[in-house]
């Protein structure tokens, strides 16, 4: 009779549609690909689907037997399933079954022996049990681990890395960089827009540009990242380097911008520039410099016919000072002229030492008579100092100087050259100490006593 009534209960329409439901459940659980353990208030398995029986190599005998939680981690200690040293597999065991009697529902990574990786996530269920459900994340956490990597690599680095998505937000910008642009770690994390990060540079003075320059370079610097632009662009820092700035496209349309300190590079280069342009001994330019400045100077009056006048010197008996003192001597006779040209000079004229004891000075906007007053006011000036040759002693030092001004019959800055040189011949053979001008159509002279 008691059969009977159960049987009765059993065949009620309700109660067969819910075991119906509960085996289509359970069915449809032992087809999804990660695993799923049901547990009841008591934490004891009431359903493990195929999936967490292959993970864990659980026999089919076992996991229908119902086990206490505790009991498949213990499985999993004894089959050396976790990748976790052997002297701390007990307490690994107890803290993630603490973890599971409390119902925490924060996913967990869990690293295993064979090189995978399993998300680990707890669901406390309404009547008191638990839903665990276990995930392989391998290639996702294997993707994060990478990115730590690079991440840590990146900001260990002297060189500043900034990487931008296509929208032109910033998704990383590194130690270097965050130091260099004075960017604060929260404002990094912000992730803000390429122009922001530009602009706050007036705020922060970063670069090293006067304010009216400021606004320009900061909307060319946009422009060019903008366009994805990789030619280099050295900066300008306020605590005078110069950091060299470079952009590259990436995959998707994003940009990677990178900053290396090339203070000492520019520096070198800078050195080079001027040890290729100068006159070791003078300071002043040479003759290769000279005459490709000559040259620009000869275009601009071919074009405006501005006036253009070409001072040549040398420096009068100078053999005999070499000979008679030595060529420390004929040295300091030829820094002496050089400083005098020097002094003498205006911001725009170009003064040079063409070789030996031989200077040149060119000088635009201005005439051939101009040209013979600025020469002996030259000449003058160093007549008037002699040389100390040692011991007490002084000797004296002149110069004779030839003046040619630029004309349009002139084929171009040689003919120029050659008539300021024929006018310092001139000058030689009319006594030395004296100015010699003029030019193939015209002549000034202010011969001066010979000395």
């Amino acid at each position: 009779m008691l059969w009977d009534r159960r049987r009765r209960v059993s065949e009620r329409p309700g109660v067969a549609l819910v075991h119906h439901e509960l085996a289509t459940l359970r069915a449809a659980l032992d087809e999804v690909r990660f695993g799923v353990v049901l547990l009841d208030h008591e934490l004891r398995a009431q359903f493990i689907n195929r999936a967490f029986r292959r993970m864990w190599r659980l026999p089919d005998a076992k996991a229908d037997g119902k086990p206490a939680f505790v009991a498949l981690m213990y499985h999993g200690r004894d089959t050396r399933a976790y990748d976790v040293p052997e002297d701390q597999l007990d307490a690994y065991v107890a803290e993630r079954v603490a973890y599971v009697k409390a119902g925490n529902a924060a996913p967990v990574d869990i690293r295993l022996a064979n090189g995978e990786v399993v998300r680990f996530h707890c669901t406390a269920l309404p009547a008191g049990g638990r839903m665990l459900s276990y995930t392989y994340v391998t290639d996702i956490v294997s993707h994060s681990d990478e990115m730590e990597v690079l991440i840590a690599a990146f900001d260990n680095v002297e060189q500043g890395v900034i990487l931008f998505d296509s929208q032109f937000r910033c998704q990383f910008m590194n130690r270097a960089a965050r130091r260099l642009w004075k960017v604060s770690d929260a404002r990094a994390a912000g992730r803000p827009p390429f122009a922001d990060l530009v602009n706050d540079n007036r705020v922060t003075g970063a670069l090293g540009l006067p304010p009216d320059e400021l606004d320009d370079f900061l909307a060319r610097r946009i422009a060019l990242v903008l366009a994805g632009d990789p030619t280099p662009m050295d900066m300008p820092m306020s605590d005078g380097r110069t950091i060299r700035s470079q952009c590259a496209v990436l995959p998707g349309g994003g940009r990677m911008l990178t900053f290396s300190d090339v203070t000492d590079l520019v520096r070198l280069a800078k050195e080079y520039e001027r040890l290729a342009i100068t006159d070791g001994l003078t300071g002043l330019f040479n003759r290769r410099h000279f005459l490709a400045r000559a040259e620009a100077e000869w275009q601009r009056f071919a074009r405006y016919q501005r006036p253009l006048t070409l001072l040549m010197l040398d420096i009068d008996h100078f053999k005999s000072i070499n000979d008679r003192f030595g060529h420390d001597a004929g040295d300091r006779a030829i820094m002496q002229v050089a400083d005098a040209c020097k002094d003498d000079r205006r911001g725009i004229d170009i003064v040079a030492r063409l070789g030996g004891d031989e200077f040149v000075l060119l000088l635009p906007e201005t005439d051939a008579e101009q040209a013979a007053v600025v020469a002996e006011r030259l000449r003058a000036r160093i007549a008037a100092g002699a040389l100390s040759v040692g011991g007490g002693a002084d000797v004296p030092l002149t110069v004779s100087i030839g003046v040619a001004a630029a004309a349009l019959s002139m084929s171009g800055v040689d003919a120029l050259v050659k008539a300021a040189d024929d006018a310092l011949y001139r000058a030689k053979w009319a006594g030395r100490n004296r100015v010699a001008g003029g030019h193939v159509t015209a002549l000034v002279a202010c011969d001066i006593a010979a000395e």
